[in-house]
């Protein structure tokens, strides 16, 4: 019989909610000490900000980040304790920090530090304009694209900023060019466009800012790529290699699109047999699932789930 072969799939920002961690918290040593740990290296009271929010708070992108990170590393923990492995690693955007530290290749310190510069250089360094994001369900990517340089051509910027999965596509721009561009998508075919409740066009050019900003912050941070744990990477679907400028990497991820599909592609490729979403949301398995009938997907983000994970 073959071994099995398990991906962890970290979430990405939107997936945060008041009270997150917080039972697994209270019951399991591991996790608390994940919590108090990132709250001494950040200086902010991660813990508060999970469990008691305020939501307003909590939303803030120099927050969300550094909270959901953290409450994904608490939940791994736990599953490290009790011996469960993954063969795979992968994340959404921010979630890819959680992935990263899971293989070693970034230290648990490092990683803390670099999300919270990220989700404070990415939440603060916009440019003024009015920006918005919106998800479109059902209709091809290739389409979205087309609609997206036609109405470039009328001085609109909008781009597509997530390939999440072959039935999801989201959109990124110029908040009248994305209204335009949802009624003329809805009018293709599209089954669903929805507005995402986000700050900033992320995961576009419009973010260069925060890129210069960051990538000073990676200039002194040790990577260490000689590791079993294969990381798929969100700017391009591939595995992470020890000849990959990972510090140029990180610093474009955010200017550049999110690539989740092919991840999904690849850990198909790579047979894997189990998927599980660790931290807030259920959204990674979701996608998994539209491209992927057959996958045997699992949430693990209370201690319900991660009992009824642990005892299946």
């Amino acid at each position: 019989m073959k071994n099995m072969k398990r991906a962890f799939l970290f979430p990405g920002q939107g997936a945060q909610v008041v009270g997150m961690g917080k039972d697994i918290y209270e019951k399991y040593d591991e996790a608390k000490k994940i919590y108090d740990e990132a709250s001494k290296i950040s200086g902010i009271d991660v813990k508060k900000l999970c469990f008691d929010g305020p939501e307003e708070e909590l939303n803030k992108t120099e927050n969300t980040q550094i909270a959901i990170l953290t409450t994904s590393l608490a939940i791994l923990e736990v599953l490290k304790a009790k011996g469960i492995e993954a063969d795979i690693a992968v994340g959404l955007s921010l979630g890819e920090y959680g992935a990263l530290i899971y293989a070693g290749i970034i230290s648990f310190e490092d990683g803390i530090k670099l999300i919270q510069k990220r989700g404070y250089y990415m939440g603060n360094l916009l440019p003024e304009e009015k920006f918005s994001m919106s998800a479109i369900i059902g209709l091809d990517s290739m389409k979205i694209e087309e609609v997206c340089k036609e109405l470039s051509k009328e001085n609109k910027f909008i781009v597509v900023a997530n390939y999440n999965c072959s039935a999801q596509t989201v959109i990124s721009g110029q908040e009248d060019a994305i209204d335009k561009a949802m009624e003329i998508l809805k009018s293709q075919g599209a089954k669903r466009a929805l507005k995402l409740n986000t700050s900033g066009p992320f995961h576009t050019i419009k973010l260069e800012k925060a890129k210069e900003a960051y990538e000073k912050e990676l200039v002194n941070i040790n990577f260490n790529l000689d590791t079993k744990t294969k990381v798929i990477k969100n700017i391009d679907g591939t595995y992470y290699t020890e000849n990959d400028n990972i510090k140029e990497i990180l610093a474009n991820h955010i200017i550049s699109p999110v690539r989740f599909d092919k991840a999904i592609k690849l850990m198909e490729q790579a047979e894997v047999d189990e998927y599980i979403e660790i931290g807030p949301g259920k959204t990674l398995t979701g996608f998994v699932k539209k491209d992927n009938k057959e996958a045997k997907t699992f949430n693990i983000n209370n201690v319900d789930s991660l009992e009824k994970y642990l005892e299946r």
